[in-house]
């Protein structure tokens, strides 16, 4: 990578637009709001967690099953649901013993399909 040229465009006036700066700076969302976005992003940043949502799309489901569908131990699969619940992801529900994961709300899939939409959109 080094010694690699790149051609970026660039910006060759020294003009601030002020007018335009106060009204992103306007609509600009609050920092901490900002900060929880990003987290949230990171959720979807693992495979497994994207398959775990993709399956939950279809059906709610419990650990065994997620854990014999995606080949995994229930171990395994339970951390990740941890870590989807706590994004607010998913949320379960107890039926006796068993506990069955789902969407938490319609929110998520539109997420999911407003992502998988542009990667899949033609350039």
């Amino acid at each position: 990578m080094y010694g690699k040229k790149t051609d970026f465009d660039k910006c060759d006036c020294n003009i601030i637009h002020e007018d335009i700066i106060s009204k992103v700076q306007s609509n600009m969302p609050r920092e901490e709001n900002l900060y929880d976005l990003a987290e949230l992003f990171k959720v979807f940043g693992d495979t497994t967690r994207i398959k775990i949502l993709y399956a939950l799309f279809a059906s709610e489901m419990c650990v065994c099953d997620i854990a014999v569908l995606l080949n995994m131990t229930q171990s395994a699969i339970s951390h990740q649901l941890r870590v989807l619940k706590q994004a607010r992801l998913v949320k379960y529900r107890k039926e006796g013993k068993i506990v069955y994961y789902s969407l938490d709300d319609e929110h998520v899939k539109q997420i999911f399909d407003q992502g998988l939409v542009h990667i899949t959109e033609k350039r």
